[in-house]
Parts: C-alpha cells; sequence; structure tokens
C-alpha cells in the first residue's frame, strides 16, 4: 500500500479530515502545530475506536489515525512522542464548584478530620497562620467520620473566640456550625425561622449548628473577597484541576460578577480552563440574562440556572416520601415552595435557558420531575438536567427518559455516603439510591461529576466509584450494590463526550476527533485494562487544553 493509501484508510477509518494527494516529501506536507504520535489513543468516538495519532492546529484537532499515516501527511512545529501510553480527551466534570473551591484554598481544610477535636486543632492553626483576618472559616469537617456522629456545639469555638466570628462548613455544604459572635453579627436567635433552613435550639439555647437556608444568614455576613484574592482563587483552582486531567468545569451557582471575571480571565489569557456556568436563580441574574439570553465563547458557556431543590442526605435535610428511618416524623424539607420551583421552570424554558436542579431525596426528585415533565411536555432536545438524582422512588424512574430529562451524578458520593446512607434510609429505600446504571439507561447516556469541593477534585476517583463502586479502602469487598455500576468504556464516556453532550457542547469537545477543540491528557495507566485497586492511583503526565501543553508533571 503507498504512503498515500495508507494516509487515506487511517483518516476514513476514524473520520479525520480527508487527506489526498500527499506523498512522504516535505513540500507536499500538510502544517500543523502539533503531531501527537506512537500513543494509545482512545477517540471515544461513537465507535469507541482506538488510534495512534493525532494531528493539531490553531486548537483543534485536524486528523487522527495511525503514527504512520499522520507522520507521513503532516509536519509540525511541535511533536509528542507518547511512547504508547494511554491519551484520553480531556476529561470533564460535569458538577463542580471550581470558584467555591478556589475560595476555600484560603481556608482551614477540615476534610477528613476524625473528630471535632481535630477541627479545633485546624483552625487553631489557622488562626495562627492569619492573625488579622476579620473571620475564622474552614470547610469539609463530617461528623459521620467521627467517633461520635452527632452534630458538634459552639460551645469550644465560642471559648477559643470570643470576638472573632467563626463558621465551618460541613462537607456538603448544607450545614455549617457557627460561634457566638458570628451568630450576633448575623442577628440570629433561638426564634429565628425560616423556610428550608433550620436554627438548631436545644433547652432554649442555640447549638450553633445551621441547616441550609440557616447556614446563608450567616455566611452572607462574612467579607466578600476583593479581586485579587478572587483572580487567585481562580487561577489556584485551575492549576490544580488542570494536575489531574480536567480541561472543563460545570460551576453550579454562579453570580454575574464571578462569570464576568472568568470571561475577561479567559479573554486575558490569564485563564484557560473552560467553564460551563450555572447561573444563581438571583434577581440580578434573572434580570440581565433574560434580557440578554445566554451567552458563549470558545472557553465559557452560560445557557443554564442551578435551582436548589432540598438539602442533603447527611445532614437530614434531604426531602423524603416517607421519614427517614433514624429520626421520626422527619421528611426533611424544599428549599422554596413548590410554586416557586414552578414559576422559575416556566420563566427558564420561556426564555431559552437550561434547568439544572439539585434534587437528593426521592420527594425533591419526583416533584422535579413532574414540574420539568408539565413544562417540556414529552421528549425533548431541552436537556434538562436533575444535579444528583440521588434517591428515586422507582414509579419515577421512567420520567427521566419520557421527559429526556439528564440525570447528572457524582459517584464518589455513593461511596463517601454507602457507610451512613443506610441509617437514613433504611433496608428498601436505599436500594433505589445511587441507581447510576439504571439512570443512564433512561436516556442511553449519562453525565458524571465530582461535586467538588464536597468529594475530592480527582477524576479518577470518580472512575473508580462509578466501576467498582469501591472507596479508597476499596471497601466493601465486591463493591457497593453493584448493580448499578457503569462499565469502564461507559464511565470514560461519562466524563468526557456525555458531560459535554449534557452543555450541548458535544459537536465541539469531549472526543478525539477532526473539527473538536484539541484537548486531552497523556497519563501513565489505562483505566479501560488496569485492576480497580490502581485506578485512583493514575497519574497524569500532561494535559494540554487547545493545543497547548497546560500542565506537565
Amino acid at each position: 500500500m503507498t504512503n498515500t493509501l495508507r494516509t487515506l484508510a487511517a483518516a476514513l477509518l476514524l473520520g479525520g479530515t480527508l487527506l489526498s494527494s500527499c506523498t512522504s516529501t516535505k513540500q507536499n506536507m500538510e502544517q500543523a502545530d502539533l503531531i501527537v504520535y506512537n500513543g494509545t489513543v482512545y477517540t471515544v468516538n461513537d465507535n469507541f475506536e482506538k488510534a495512534e495519532a493525532f494531528a493539531v492546529k490553531d486548537g483543534k484537532i485536524i486528523a487522527v489515525g495511525t503514527t504512520a499515516a499522520i507522520r507521513e501527511a503532516y509536519t509540525a512545529t511541535e511533536e509528542l512522542d507518547a511512547e504508547g501510553k494511554t491519551i484520553y480527551p480531556g476529561l470533564i466534570d460535569a458538577h463542580s464548584h471550581f470558584y467555591r473551591y478556589g475560595l476555600g484554598l484560603q481556608s482551614a481544610e477540615l476534610v477528613g478530620t476524625a473528630s471535632f477535636e481535630e477541627v479545633v486543632q485546624q483552625l487553631v492553626a489557622q488562626r495562627e497562620k492569619y492573625p488579622d483576618a476579620d473571620w475564622i472559616t474552614g470547610r469539609g469537617w463530617d461528623q459521620n467520620d467521627w467517633a461520635v456522629k452527632d452534630f458538634p456545639t459552639k460551645d469550644t469555638l465560642d471559648q477559643l473566640f470570643p470576638n472573632t466570628p467563626v463558621v465551618i462548613t460541613r462537607v456538603d455544604g448544607h450545614a455549617a456550625l457557627a460561634n457566638q459572635k458570628a451568630l450576633d453579627l448575623a442577628g440570629v436567635t433561638p426564634q429565628t425561622k425560616m423556610v428550608g433552613g433550620l436554627v438548631e435550639v436545644k433547652d432554649g439555647r442555640m447549638t450553633g449548628i445551621l441547616i441550609d437556608n440557616a447556614v446563608d444568614m450567616v455566611t452572607d455576613k462574612i467579607p466578600e473577597a476583593d479581586e485579587a484574592e478572587k483572580r487567585q482563587a481562580l487561577k489556584s483552582a485551575e492549576a490544580n484541576v488542570f494536575a489531574v486531567g480536567l480541561t472543563s468545569v460545570d460551576d453550579a451557582g454562579l453570580d454575574k460578577s464571578t462569570v464576568d471575571l472568568i470571561d475577561a480571565m479567559q479573554q486575558q489569557g490569564e485563564l484557560q480552563i473552560r467553564v460551563y456556568a450555572m447561573l444563581n436563580p438571583s434577581q440580578e441574574n434573572q434580570d440581565y440574562y433574560f434580557k440578554n439570553g445566554p451567552y458563549k465563547t470558545d472557553r465559557l458557556n452560560v445557557r443554564s440556572f442551578k435551582i436548589y431543590a432540598d438539602g442533603a442526605l447527611g445532614s437530614r435535610g434531604a426531602n423524603l416520601l416517607k421519614p427517614y428511618a433514624d429520626r421520626d416524623n422527619h421528611y426533611g424539607f424544599l428549599l422554596a415552595s413548590e410554586q416557586e420551583f414552578r414559576d422559575i421552570a416556566k420563566l427558564l424554558n420561556e426564555h431559552g435557558f437550561q434547568m439544572n436542579s439539585h434534587a437528593i431525596g426521592d420527594s425533591a426528585n419526583r416533584l422535579l420531575l413532574d414540574i420539568y415533565g408539565n413544562v417540556l411536555g414529552g421528549q425533548n432536545d431541552k436537556r434538562w438536567r436533575i444535579e444528583h438524582s440521588q434517591i428515586v422512588n422507582p414509579a419515577d424512574m421512567n420520567k427521566f427518559g419520557q421527559y429526556s430529562i439528564i440525570p447528572s451524578v457524582q459517584p464518589t458520593h455513593a461511596t463517601s455516603d454507602m457507610y451512613w446512607a443506610g441509617d437514613r434510609l433504611g433496608n428498601e429505600r436505599i436500594r433505589h439510591a445511587y441507581s447510576f446504571k439504571e439512570l443512564m439507561q433512561q436516556n442511553g447516556y449519562i453525565p458524571l461529576g465530582s461535586d467538588f469541593p464536597v468529594e475530592d477534585i480527582n477524576p479518577f476517583y470518580t472512575f473508580h466509584a462509578a466501576v467498582a463502586r469501591q472507596d479508597a479502602k476499596s471497601y466493601p469487598e465486591g463493591g457497593f450494590q453493584m448493580e448499578n455500576a457503569l462499565s469502564r468504556e461507559d464511565a470514560l464516556r461519562g466524563m468526557t463526550i456525555w458531560a459535554a453532550k449534557s452543555n450541548f457542547e458535544e459537536n465541539e469537545k469531549g472526543s478525539i476527533e477532526a473539527g473538536k477543540f484539541a484537548d486531552f491528557i497523556l497519563i501513565d495507566k489505562d483505566l479501560i485494562t488496569i485492576a480497580p485497586a490502581e485506578m485512583r492511583g493514575v497519574q497524569v503526565l500532561r494535559t494540554y487544553v487547545n493545543g497547548k501543553q497546560v500542565y506537565k508533571k
């Protein structure tokens, strides 16, 4: 077979740019910016085909094929010999809090603390590090990880920091502990009541525990970061996500000012990460975006609103159809009235925006599925999403397919929650929680995310949890409710092309195909073939966005 025929065959096989009149002489070779060759390239195209090489020009892939075919047809100013290692499309986290994660890097890190005493030690260290800070903040504690699993109280914080406001949020962001100084600044008293939230009171006095909407009463009093701090937060977050292979993030719940800053930094070349922004449903956001419509650049996509239906299971704020198994007559709660959810759904539909709603409990999922169905009317291509879709009553499962509603899930929630979720839900109801495979089957695809910083930013943890249904300790043996595990191929799709599809971006990214952005990663092991116990230890060697290297190990 001649060089030209080999090139044509390779291009035709993988849908690359059709190459013609090519010879092995440099005069007739097409100029590219980058050639990647000698790799195990998972294209994640429709047929999940593998290749060896591809060429990049002007930030986009122009051809995919064998090493011989690509190197004979193209010359480039830069070449990358993958040395047989694995290459995937750039990974996409379909549900994260990217900006909040960046800001949180400046607060006390409480993830993984084994007791409240350890939390206090971290706060003391934080105060010593930043003695002049107006507030002491931290995030990530989870009482379910402690020997004593009850919520902590504010007494120790009151004694240590009587004149400095302290607020520390639980790992899911749906509960917090505040000291008396913070409660006083926020005007919170034992008599404070609200829709969709709770100020915990015992024996007539506040414990300091705040649930869902009550958290905002205190955190709203924390001084806003200045622009320099915001820029640093975004750049620090970007550096960390590039190091784990993420090239796109869906950021759930942003204000216009943050969106504008991200856009400006991207336009100025200070920020390379691609962001799919879900807007907070604030009046400011509604007024501006309903008037001006969705906003799209190559790196920023603003076409959805993030709605919170209920709270989290760990803090018993998830809204359930039947009472919690471990608290009599407690159902959790909705964070707004049913009518408010119906009204915002109609508005978003009228103005052409995607509705992405946080729903954990089976009651919240049922309500949102029915509201979506009423507005959407049947199968459609509006791609409205239920974020988390964590506990779904069997009677409601088919509504995802019936109304083309996308379940957007975070597999590590299952492996984090499995130790105690059964206590909250009981033996029967837990069987209908974290049903990723059944949810995927409703529409034939499912986007995967992490919800970081609620969970770790590492997408390989997401992959392992989706496939093996185990945590970092390889627990439980055999996996948790393995009937709902995803195949390795589907897990990779969920973190690439399916995540892109949930954002209306499948024609520009999510696979290694001609015409798409040259976003890809080079890793040291192949998730499709290695043992499950090795998955969490996979290392990213290089990350590329638009054909430019943004991370090298």
